[in-house]
């Protein structure tokens, strides 16, 4: 397990600031007891770790340690940055655009597919085009996250069929990609 590259870094803050925005920076503060979180990489994946916690992981051999912290996604071998579904409590608790759904529109969501305007219960004020969002349910319940297909003044003109956020992961992942999602190879 190693530190991020300069690079990696900044790939992976610029996908993070696409969702949180200016709350990137309470990601990595500092803690009350002296400690923070830092991004870990192993295997390809990138981890979210306390700084205690990733010191004391360095006694463990390389191929005997499979997992530590909480797997934020991927870098692709072409050098991109995957989020995994495993990073929706962080990006729920400091989204800057949200999306609710309506009960309707729950279980396409959560099998795979796309949000319709017509399953679009509310929805944040002036979202732009291409912008990183958390899906929620009515009941504020974090389901996903994507990216919106229009801005929001946009998606109010658009008939109820039309795509108004790409899916880029859901609960429902756990399930679908339970054999892929947590290996190690």
């Amino acid at each position: 397990m190693r530190p991020l590259t300069e690079t990696e870094t900044q790939t992976l803050f610029t996908k993070l600031a696409n969702y949180t925005g200016n709350s990137l920076k309470n990601l990595i503060a500092p803690l009350d007891n002296d400690d923070r979180y830092v991004f870990r990489l192993q295997n390809q994946r990138c981890y979210y770790v306390r700084l205690s916690l990733a010191n004391l992981a360095t006694s463990i051999a390389k191929d005997k340690l499979l997992s530590l912290g909480v797997c934020l996604g991927k870098f692709t071998k072409t050098g991109k940055f995957r989020l995994h579904i495993t990073a929706l409590p962080y990006l729920a608790e400091h989204a800057r655009y949200k999306v609710w759904v309506k009960a309707n529109g729950e279980m396409p969501f959560l099998y795979g597919g796309h949000i319709l305007k017509a399953h679009v219960g509310r929805w944040s004020e002036d979202c732009p085009e291409h912008q990183g969002v958390v899906v929620y349910n009515m009941q504020d319940t974090p389901l996903g996250f994507g990216v919106t297909a229009r801005s929001t003044q946009e998606a109010r003109k658009l008939e109820p069929t039309a795509i108004t956020v790409f899916r880029q992961a859901d609960c429902g992942e756990y399930l679908r990609e339970e054999d892929s999602l947590f290996s190690t190879t």
